[in-house]
This record gives C-alpha cells, structure tokens and sequence, in this order.
C-alpha cells in the first residue's frame, strides 16, 4: 500500500512538473541570441518614461514580460521584442 501511495505521489508530481515546464507565456518572439538585445534596464527606462511602474522583467518564450502598473494605473502584464523593445501581441488564451 505505502508503495503505491509512493508511486502515485511520484506520477502527480511528474504531470504537475511537465505542465509547467511546458507553460509559457502568451507571446513568441524570435529574438536571436541573447548577445544582440537590449538589456532590461533599457527597456524599464523607456516604460518608465512613459509613465509606467515597473515591478518585475523576466525572459519567456523569447521575449521580455513585464509586469507593471501602466499609464492608466492598471496592472499589466505586457510582452516586448527584446531587440526592438516594441510591444508584441499576446496571443488570446483558449
């Protein structure tokens, strides 16, 4: 019995992990490699300067997410093209 409690333990845990390891974000960019972007302070600079409040940029998928409080005053969550640092899409979530 203990066994299989182990084994099914073992089983979630792996199903839980690949979902994870296989979400990303809702946008794509084909960016290159790392050593041609622009940096994160870069692109927190210009956001700033738009009257953004940044609180986290982190890489998914390719692209820079950020997670701020806009011009608005909204909370966002915005992907943009680490080379061009243009905002990207995101793709609608089904």
């Amino acid at each position: 019995m203990k066994l299989q409690m182990r084994l099914l333990i073992l089983v979630l845990a792996a199903l839980s992990a690949q979902n994870i390891a296989y979400a990303t974000g809702l946008a794509t960019c084909d960016s290159g490699a790392p050593s041609g972007w622009q940096t994160k302070q870069t692109l927190e600079a210009k956001l700033v300067k738009a009257g953004w409040e940044v609180r986290l940029i982190k890489v998914d998928a390719g692209c820079y997410e950020v997670y701020a409080i806009n011009e608005k005053k909204e909370r966002t969550e915005a992907y943009f093209h680490p080379v061009s640092l243009e905002r990207v899409e995101i793709e609608e979530k089904h």
